[in-house]
Formats: C-alpha cells, sequence, structure tokens
C-alpha cells in the first residue's frame, strides 16, 4: 500500500521481481494517463521498451480500467507499451459493478462497457410521463443472458435503469432521495445516458452534464473528448455544454496543451471538422494548465462551469 500515487513507484512494482509479484491492476483513466506521461520522459530507449512490455505481458494478468470514461487514444497507447488491452466496466457505489467487458482480449470492444453481470438486469430507457402504469418507454432491456431491443428503438440513447441484488436499498436517513433514486416499479435510476450497439453497451455520459442540447441537436461530451484528445498538442481535455441564449448551450472545450505546444481556436475548429459532425465542433476553446479532478480522478464538470462562465 503506497501513501500517494506516485508514477516512479508503480512502474518500480510493475518491474519488480519481489514477491508477491503484481498481476492484476485496476485503476482510473487519469492514472494510466500520468503513468504514461512518466514512461515518455523515462522509458525512452528502445531496449527499455522492449524489457517493459516483455515484463507486463509475462507477469500481469489483467488491467482493468474504471470509475469515468476511458479516452480511446489511452486504451490505444496503453496496449502499445504494455500489450494489455485495458478492460473497461461500468459501476456506481449504489449498485457495485453491473457492466464489464468480456475476459477475453480478442472480443473487447474499444469504449464499450460491455454487458451485464450475473445477477444484474439492465434496462435502458426514455421518460414518457403520459403513461399511467409506467412512466417510461423501454429502448432495451438485458441480463447476463442477453439483450432484447425494443423495436423501432435500435441504438437509441436513453438513461440506464439496473436491478438486482446489488442495488443498495436506501440512501441513509434520506427518504425524499432514495424515493427519487427509483422508479415506481423498484429500478435504480443512475442518471447515465447510455446506448446499446454491437452487442454491448456504451456510456455515453452523465445525462446532466455529458448531454449538451445545442441548436437542436444532441452531443455526447465524452465522445467529443475521445476526438480532441487525439489531437497531437492536447494532452488533457473536458468538454462542456455552456449556458447560450442563442442554442442553449454551446460546446466549449477546456484544454491541456503539450509542453512547448500552442493551438488556437481557429486551428481546432479546423482540425475537429474532419473528425466531428459540424453542430459537434467547439465552439469556445480554455487553454489552462491542469483540469481540476476530484480523488477519484474524476472532473466535476459543474464546477468547471461555475468557474469559467460564473454568470
Amino acid at each position: 500500500m503506497m501513501p500517494e500515487f506516485s508514477p516512479q513507484q508503480v512502474w518500480e512494482k510493475f518491474l519488480s521481481s519481489e514477491t508477491p509479484r503484481i498481476n492484476v491492476f485496476m485503476a482510473v483513466p487519469t492514472i494510466y494517463t500520468k503513468l504514461m506521461e512518466y514512461y515518455d520522459r523515462h522509458f525512452t530507449q528502445p531496449h527499455a521498451q522492449d524489457f517493459l512490455r516483455a515484463v507486463c505481458e509475462e507477469k500481469i494478468r489483467l488491467m482493468v480500467s474504471g470509475s469515468a470514461a476511458l479516452p480511446l487514444p489511452v486504451l490505444e497507447k496503453w496496449k502499445n507499451i504494455t500489450g494489455h488491452t485495458l478492460l473497461e466496466r461500468y459501476g456506481m457505489t449504489e449498485i457495485g459493478m453491473a457492466l464489464s467487458g468480456p475476459l477475453t482480449t480478442a472480443v473487447r470492444l474499444p469504449g464499450s462497457v460491455g454487458t451485464p453481470l450475473p445477477g444484474v438486469q439492465v434496462r435502458i430507457v426514455s421518460e414518457n410521463p403520459q403513461r399511467e402504469a409506467c412512466s417510461y418507454t423501454i429502448h432495451a432491456e438485458g441480463d447476463e443472458r442477453g439483450t432484447k431491443v425494443t423495436p423501432g428503438f435500435e441504438e437509441k440513447e436513453g438513461e440506464l435503469l439496473v436491478r438486482g441484488p446489488s442495488v443498495f436499498r436506501e440512501y441513509w436517513n434520506k427518504p425524499e432521495e432514495t424515493k427519487s433514486a427509483f422508479t415506481l416499479d423498484g429500478w435504480f435510476k443512475t442518471g447515465d445516458t447510455v446506448v446499446f450497439k454491437d452487442g454491448q453497451y456504451w456510456i455515453r455520459g452523465r445525462t446532466s452534464v455529458d448531454i449538451i442540447k445545442t441548436g437542436g441537436y444532441k452531443v455526447s461530451a465524452l465522445e467529443v473528448e475521445w476526438h480532441l484528445l487525439a489531437h497531437p498538442s492536447i494532452t488533457d481535455v473536458a468538454v462542456i455544454g455552456v449556458p447560450d441564449m442563442t442554442w442553449g448551450q454551446r460546446v466549449t472545450a477546456v484544454v491541456t496543451l503539450r509542453e512547448g505546444h500552442s493551438l488556437s481556436h481557429r486551428e481546432l475548429k479546423e482540425w475537429a471538422r474532419n473528425v466531428l459532425a459540424p453542430y459537434a465542433v467547439p465552439s469556445e476553446l480554455v487553454l489552462v494548465e491542469e483540469i481540476p479532478r476530484n480523488q477519484m480522478g474524476k472532473i466535476d464538470k459543474k464546477a468547471l462551469i461555475r468557474h469559467f462562465h460564473p454568470s
């Protein structure tokens, strides 16, 4: 147990011959990013890179990413460095672990959080207050045996609901919060927007902050972030929806640049038009030295919006 995270010490643990050796490693995407930054600075020689990859492939059985969305560039670079395709999964304090990619590396789909774990039932739904018996419409429903999609709702986004023995019973001494967290028929409302496609579940983001409504379109902030992280000058990014009188919300990119690099909004827009739909291209660029995160490595996007746009 280390008192605090140290990229140097983690790499030393990976490569150490002392017993017991690390054979399973779980971390949030931010930690993988910090480990790769250290790798770029200190493992510059080809023979050192080959040795590191060989040790990771031989000694470490499984590497897992969770707690926050894993950007595709992070997954791909980590695979190049260590030979491991990170296992992605989805869970919350209130529900435990609910979805997971397969243990078989060959069938993992980058960006997907897999399928329901044993004992877990899930639904993808949209609100339908006009229905008396049930206040929502079911897009898809699944468990460990498979997922059934409602005809006409193929690849339609909606909120993820979860039910099963791992779901919590209540918030302590908070009956109103507990009541609002569940549907009338007992499903927990995660607050996350998801879609079922290609046989697996994909997280689009927190409905409250990661789904940006701009000019009549719905934009997944996570999807925009995944693309922007592929820009050669960008090391970190948070995409937020800033209130706008004309568009409802405008897509704003808060960005950290590589040392010695520069980037203007015009340059970013020209680059982004090749990978994003026109309505998803950031209409504003904010450059920062570091994007603040909590102890879990997550970005508080509501705080970011308040900080950069207090009005």
